[in-house]
């Protein structure tokens, strides 16, 4: 099976694009999502974010996918709604 988002980050990076966006259909990753706790990601190192669980087939492979974009090319990747990319692509992005 070939997965979209890792072949976006394959293609961006192949293109040498300045910043990867993954658009899904919540405004971020989140960490115990789907609980009282869970909280929206607003920066990470892909470091951070290999220590966290996340869906496999959902958010998951985006996240995987940003955090390779991120590691290959040194450049930031986000993940966020559709609706809201444009204030994604323009606000404050990246690694901490």
């Amino acid at each position: 099976m070939i997965d979209k988002d890792l072949c976006s980050a394959l293609l961006a990076h192949e293109l040498n694009a300045d910043l990867l966006v993954i658009a899904t259909d919540v405004n971020a990753a989140y960490v115990e999502w789907g609980k009282p706790t869970q909280k929206a990601i607003a920066q990470a190192r892909p470091e951070a974010l290999e220590t966290l669980g996340f869906a496999e087939g959902s958010m998951g492979p985006k996240v995987q996918a940003a955090m390779e974009f991120a590691r290959d090319t040194g450049k930031d990747a986000v993940i966020g709604a559709l609706a809201g990319i444009v204030a994604i692509t323009e606000g404050p992005r990246g690694r901490e």
